[in-house]
């Protein structure tokens, strides 16, 4: 099985062709149907692309991702090619241009080998609410991937994908990738262009990976980083080399100290943080607890926030603009109202009509504006903390991933995301790696925070955690 684009690349080097490696992958996904991580597989044009690139390859003017065979999370444009976002208010949908990060990586000669199921509109912790079924983890067929990019997620750990691709509003790349035990990435809000990307939420969306080791994030962030015309919030600021590896010494390492003593998190994560904690120390690494009194605000804030936003992006799917159209309506309010009933389903109703409350007349101020401020004070405090730290260490999860149809109030369901919505609300990087196996066989990770812009720092780092047992 090739986890690792060192592996393909080695696999190439003994003269194999990137035509029988793809062929490899189209084998495991086919056997791996039941996990109903890819909604489509582009069968056709990757094999297009991969005997191109094979030509290349024997020219040697192939590109840096030659080999690299990548999954896209179902909302991530890709021209010529269905795009729905797990909805059935875009089923059938064919997008008219890629987007930009996703053009980058075709560009540098990657495989696109398909899109991957998520939940629907990107809403959700446990990949449960996407309109084609639910994604099973692979390692437990029993319990769920996590949410919302769990496609990509467990496409990524069942190998059967070098990488993939999804987004992440408030740990929906991290806590999948905690949940099955691979590497997630969330660059800082504005290093990767969004312009491609079906938004959920605007402010605090941002593309990243999914891998199966740190030189693949890293590689795969530095080909897709950078400034772009088609998205005015992306940085302008110079992309590092972020597979440039030096070791790191001296760390001031921040614990949030509300998160390492909530009562919700499990036993063993515990233990796997009190490990990594004494293994910091031995490091040579200095480590704080610190106190974060925001931990309770923080999901409802997120979600104030985030429906609003969504309420407003989403009210482009009507059936008159965009997406399926009801043949039962007459009239337009009719339209309107049907086509959306149809198309939308429970989970992104509620999120429509939430958003819709808190930025109606009266509740605006209340709500919205309160919600903005809270997270002025978040940003500022996770400021404040990297004024004397480098980094700030915390569980991914609580928990590892729980079974499929086990959580149904959808308040318990957002506080699957309590450790994860930090770094969307301040716009920080995180990456989750996964640190520990628990008694029960799942996988858990450890998340990494860092300072803006500073993914090169929060790599090596990363790279100094891996080397703390705490199994």
């Amino acid at each position: 099985m090739l986890r690792t684009y060192a592996d393909v690349k080695k696999k190439l080097s003994t003269g194999d062709t990137l035509m029988s490696i793809l062929e490899g992958y189209l084998s495991a996904i086919e056997a791996n149907k039941d996990l109903n991580a890819f909604l489509e597989v582009f069968e056709s044009s990757a094999k297009e692309k991969a005997a191109l690139v094979d030509e290349k390859i024997k020219n040697g003017t192939a590109g840096r991702l030659a080999g690299m065979v990548i999954g896209i999370k179902d909302n991530l444009c890709y021209k010529g090619h269905v795009v729905s976002a797990s909805s059935k208010i875009l089923e059938g949908f064919e997008s008219l241009f890629t987007g930009t990060a996703l053009e980058r990586l075709l560009e540098e000669d990657a495989i696109i080998i398909g899109r991957l199921n998520c939940d629907e509109f990107a809403m959700g912790s446990s990949n449960e609410n996407s309109a084609f079924g639910p994604v099973l983890n692979p390692a437990n067929k029993k319990m769920v991937p996590g949410g919302s990019s769990g496609g990509s997620a467990a496409a990524v750990a069942a190998g059967l994908c070098t990488a993939a691709l999804g987004s992440d509003t408030g740990g929906s790349i991290r806590q999948p990738a905690s949940f099955v035990g691979a590497y997630g990435l969330k660059p800082t809000y504005g290093r990767i262009s969004r312009h491609g990307l079906i938004a959920y939420a605007s402010s605090f969306d941002q593309i990243g990976t999914f891998t199966n080791n740190i030189e693949d994030s890293a590689l795969l962030l530095e080909v897709m980083a950078g400034e772009d015309e088609y998205d005015s919030t992306v940085s302008t600021r110079p992309v590092a080399d972020y597979n440039n590896v030096s070791e790191v010494k001296n760390q001031r390492i921040a614990i949030i100290k509300e998160g390492y003593e909530m009562e919700g998190n499990d036993p063993e994560v515990k233990l796997a943080m009190d490990k990594l904690i004494s293994g910091l120390k031995e490091q040579g690494h200095t480590v704080d607890l610190v106190s974060f009194p925001y931990l309770d605000y923080m999901v409802p804030t997120y979600y104030v926030l985030t429906t609003a936003e969504a309420s407003s992006n989403l009210s482009r799917f009507d059936g008159v603009h965009f997406g399926h159209r009801s043949e039962k309506a007459n009239g337009v309010e009719e339209t309107y109202k049907k086509s959306r009933s149809e198309g939308f389903g429970p989970e992104v109703q509620r999120r429509i009509m939430a958003g819709t409350f808190v930025l109606s007349h009266g509740y605006y101020d209340a709500y919205y504006t309160k919600g903005q401020r809270v997270r002025r004070v978040i940003q500022d405090k996770t400021i404040a903390i990297f004024k004397n730290y480098d980094a700030i260490v915390l569980p991914t999860t609580p928990t590892t991933a729980f079974e499929l149809n086990a959580v149904s109030d959808p308040i318990a369901m957002y506080l699957q995301d309590i450790y994860t919505v930090h770094a969307n609300l301040s716009g920080n990087p995180a990456i989750s790696l996964p640190m520990g196996k628990h008694s029960n066989g799942l996988p858990f990770g450890i998340q990494v925070i860092g300072d803006f812009f500073k993914e090169k720092e929060m790599f090596n780092f990363s790279r100094q955690l891996e080397k703390i047992y705490v199994n």
